[in-house]
């Protein structure tokens, strides 16, 4: 198996500088959810020239699936790829670090496989678009898209190395108030002001934080406020996103900010209508059996986990990935790129997209295609991944 790891390792290595440009490719041409298809057509070739049997536009229009090997013969495992960047501040969540070392992951084990002299089972690189916000992996879980997959890998680029960052469950919303309009100046009072329900949604909203559980995340902008200043308006519109640590506690406290999006109607004399989001994000499930069996990997590579730091720096962050940990036994690490600056701001985006981030993602990748490798070679290791998530309780809460 060591002569196996090495071979992933080499492989990864001999093509670092077309990774690289892989990474810079996305980065300099970032895309929104559901539009990745410059990344989609990067992603698909260079995995065909890799050797792959890809399966463009796979369950949606920029999503594809990328196979080696046989599942008839041992496990199948998929890394996932995703490539979608943020509104305006480019790829300040790195997604294009994450595609880079999936299909790294999968070239390492690719390579492996070929070498081990007999098949051992089935690899697949899977591109799930449309991360933020879009529940690309809700709809391809609807799609089954990860039917028969005996276990899942991602890595997401942060602050600091953790094997199994905490990501809540998060649900979206759009509240929208219908007024009346009128003329501001001469018939203020025969109009109904949709903007100040949305004032008094936000305020009301803000003021109840002091009774939330410090777990507990709802945050949100006004969208629409009115077209002219001249006249009263007739529609207000606001967008929230809501998170809590599972799915159970996102329940009560979204019966909550009903409540308070209700009220604001009630006093300005506005109807109201909200929408809560299709793709709702689950929190995510660490399957532990595979995240020690990355950390031994990766500490094998050099890297160093602090054991308390999932406790002390709990993450508010929310993905999809968290849906798919509960129907596929999952890992989703985060790593360090050689920057403190937080996710989602532009000197992230900088960071995603420097020189220093690259050895940083070699190296997930490598641990990543370690573990997949343990997976494949290692029974044992499977029957404990799947017997731990069989009986994981928050499944079947």
């Amino acid at each position: 198996m060591a002569d196996l790891k090495f071979t992933a390792c080499d492989a990864i290595d001999n093509v670092a500088l077309e990774l690289n440009n892989v990474s810079q490719e996305l980065w300099k041409n970032p895309e929104l959810n559901n539009n990745e298809h410059h990344a989609h057509a990067v992603l698909t070739d260079f995995l065909e020239n890799q050797g792959f049997h890809v399966e463009r536009k796979y369950k949606l229009d920029t999503a594809f699936r990328a196979t080696f090997g046989d599942d008839s013969a041992g496990p199948h495992v998929a890394v996932l790829c995703e490539y979608d960047a943020l509104p305006e501040i480019g790829h300040a969540c790195g997604h294009n670090l994450i595609a880079e070392l999936g299909v790294a992951a999968g070239v390492g084990v690719k390579a492996a496989m070929e070498t081990s002299g007999q098949p051992i089972g089935k690899l697949t690189v899977l591109g799930t678009p449309a991360e933020e916000g879009g529940g690309g992996k809700v709809r391809l879980i609807k799609g089954q898209a990860f039917d028969n997959i005996d276990a899942v890998m991602m890595s997401h680029p942060g602050q600091t190395d953790i094997v199994s960052p905490t990501l809540t469950a998060i649900d979206r919303v759009t509240v929208t108030y219908k007024g009346k309009a009128s003329h501001a100046a001469a018939l203020p009072w025969d109009g109904v002001n949709a903007l100040d329900a949305a004032v008094a949604c936000y305020q009301t909203v803000s003021c109840m934080r002091q009774q939330m559980k410090p777990t507990w995340r709802v945050h949100g902008i006004i969208t629409k406020g009115g077209v002219k200043a001249n006249i009263i308006p007739e529609v207000a519109e606001l967008q929230y996103s809501i998170r809590a640590p599972n799915k159970t506690e996102l329940n009560t406290l979204m019966e909550r900010i009903n409540g308070y999006f209700e009220s604001a109607a009630t006093a300005t004399g506005c109807k109201i209508k909200y929408k809560y989001s299709d793709v709702p994000y689950l929190n995510f499930i660490p399957n532990r059996a595979l995240a020690i069996t990355f950390e031994r990997n990766a500490t094998i590579l050099g890297l160093h986990f602090d054991a308390q730091k999932d406790e002390l720096t709990p993450s508010m962050a929310s993905s999809d990935i968290g849906n798919v940990s509960y129907i596929v036994p999952s890992l989703h690490p985060s790593f360090y790129i050689g920057t403190d600056e937080p996710n989602h701001s532009r000197a992230f985006t900088n960071a995603t997209g420097a020189p220093a981030a690259q050895p940083y993602t070699i190296l997930q990748g490598k641990a990543m295609a370690m573990t997949a490798i343990d997976v494949f070679t290692n029974k044992e290791l499977l029957y404990r991944i799947k017997a731990e998530f069989d009986n994981e309780p928050q499944r079947k809460a």
